[in-house]
């Protein structure tokens, strides 16, 4: 992928419109709980800061209706957080589109809610020039919305004299394309989650380029039940049976393999006080519910991670939220960590399960995109992406 970065180019004096991904989590006070991705956007901004350009941002927030700001879709409380983070003023600006503000050099001004633009989620042509015309360059810094084609993050690109990533969304694209275009072998995936219908595309993708595709969670129920194995009463989906054959009968043929588990952990109900057993696969009874892999299966998966060139990781491979079943994932987070793989890892439970374990060190790249990571993953086109990518040569 060849898009223009915002490091590369000189900002001094130029009106800069960071498009960032401020979308973050608040309680009924209106407190911001968690500011990951505020932090995230601060090297974007700092670097325009620092290079003298006039500093203008704008994000979503929520899922506001077009035309109107209510009291949960103000941008107020980021701009405060934006302001103690970065340690000079973060104005934030109503009302912006036609302009008719000013911004000086040392200033960030916090453009509202964008989404709260009529015509922002239909790409509208006419808002995009508008917006274009408040910029000298525009830079897109928010992957997590790179699957979305919006005014600001689409239409600004195709319209606004300069057109480049900012810092994060450059390292996002180089991490994936790394992790996917250029990776090192072995190249293991560990695809996670309750269904296989919502991650299908993503597994016939990959079948075409991973050597090893470790599944988990009732994905891999579906997967053993297409390899003759009982289940008992654990989540699967009987209906994509031939699919997941397809996909290991596919890999077979690549010389790569779906290593599926030979023991499991189970039991008769998915809650805290759930007594676990350690079982074999054939073992399963017709009452049981597999809720994770078992220690050998796990130790089998982390001896193919500590050979791995590079791995990609979307998902655990049981229900590590409760301790008893935790046991899988949790091994195969202490391989990652431990690898000396590049390791690309997205997904909310994913995230979830690094931060359980204590691992983003140890991580090579965590990407902050959810649906925007698995659509990359399943080999779209994500629409942010290619306008950056069209403006390369301008």
């Amino acid at each position: 992928m060849r898009v223009k970065k915002l490091t590369d180019l000189g900002v001094t004096g130029k009106r800069v419109f960071i498009r960032a991904d401020l979308n973050v989590p608040q309680d009924e006070a209106g407190n911001i709980t968690e500011d990951s991705r505020i932090k995230a956007s601060l090297p974007s901004i700092r670097y325009c800061l620092e290079h003298g350009a006039t500093t203008m941002v704008t994000s979503h927030l929520g899922r506001p209706a077009e035309g109107r700001i209510g009291p949960d879709d103000t941008l107020a409380p980021v701009a405060v957080r934006l302001s103690q983070l970065l340690q000079v003023p973060v104005r934030l600006i109503p009302d912006w589109v036609a302009g008719g503000f000013t911004v000086v050099p040392g200033e960030v001004a916090l453009l509202e809610n964008c989404r709260c633009n009529p015509g922002e989620k239909k790409n509208d042509p006419t808002l995009a020039r508008e917006m274009a015309a408040l910029c000298d360059i525009y830079v897109n810094d928010a992957f997590g919305t790179a699957h979305r084609a919006e005014a600001t993050t689409c239409g600004i690109a195709q319209f606004a004299p300069v057109a480049c990533a900012g810092i994060l969304m450059g390292a996002e694209i180089d991490a994936l394309s790394r992790a996917l275009d250029t990776p090192g072998r072995p190249l293991v995936a560990i695809v996670g989650g309750a269904k296989v219908s919502s991650k299908l595309t993503i597994l016939k993708t990959l079948a075409t380029k991973v050597d090893q595709l470790i599944v988990g969670g009732g994905i891999a129920n579906t997967f053993l039940l297409a390899s003759g194995k009982r289940i008992g009463e654990s989540l699967a989906e009987p209906d994509l049976v031939k699919e997941a054959h397809a996909i290991m009968d596919f890999m077979r043929e690549r010389g790569a393999e779906v290593p599926l588990p030979v023991d499991v952990v189970v039991a008769d109900e998915v809650s805290a006080l759930a007594r676990a057993n350690k079982i074999a696969i054939d073992e399963v009874g017709p009452h049981d519910r597999i809720l994770d892999i078992g220690p050998k299966s796990a130790a089998h998966l982390a001896q193919i991670i500590a050979n791995a060139g590079a791995i990609v990781w979307n998902g655990p491979v049981g229900v590590f939220e409760y301790a008893q079943f935790a046991g899988g994932t949790k091994m195969l987070a202490s391989a990652i960590a431990h690898s000396k793989a590049f390791t690309i890892a997205g997904g909310g439970d994913t995230l979830a399960a690094i931060a359980r374990f204590n691992i983003a060190d140890d991580v090579g790249y965590i990407s902050t995109g959810g649906g925007a990571f698995l659509e990359f993953l399943e080999g779209k086109t994500l629409p942010a992406i290619a306008a950056l990518e069209a403006r390369f040569e301008d």
